[in-house]
């Protein structure tokens, strides 16, 4: 993750429900999707998590750095949240991920990015039917 100055007008900014974290995207996203897996079904409390990818270099936290926490599963991105409110917020972006993987719930305006693919949909929920929206479902990780 970078610092990001205050001039840069084309930056995204985004932040948690108190107010305590706030974060800017000053690139475009690469790609967005939902995720059906059991653990962003745990972690959100949803059917299904959407975030848009991003380089760690064009994501930063600009204000309560020190309110984000951090969980590192054995086996899969870490997710980061507010320590105070407890929204979910970005994964990735630690320990020199190259990329970083932002809920895009939590932005404060439109990310300019449409879902693109559905992954770990043979994790959904049984009582939450995908949607026939067209878009590419991958029964695991999406690895294209």
């Amino acid at each position: 993750m970078s610092e990001v100055g205050g001039d840069d007008d084309m930056a995204m900014t985004g932040g948690c429900n108190c107010g305590a974290v706030r974060f800017a995207v000053t690139a475009p996203f690469e790609s967005a999707g939902y995720c059906h897996c059991r653990r962003c079904q745990r972690r959100t409390g949803t059917g299904s998590s959407i975030g848009g990818t991003v380089a760690s270099s064009a994501f930063a936290i600009v204000q309560g750095a020190e309110h984000v926490r951090t969980w590192r599963p054995e086996d899969g991105w870490a997710k980061s949240f507010c320590g105070a409110c407890g929204s979910h917020l970005f994964s990735g972006g630690v320990d020199g991920d190259a990329l970083v993987g932002v809920r895009l719930g939590a932005l404060d305006g439109d990310p300019g990015i449409r879902p693109q693919w559905r992954q770990w949909v043979g994790s959904a929920l049984p009582w939450e039917p995908i949607p026939d929206d067209g878009l590419p479902r991958y029964e695991g990780r999406r690895t294209d």
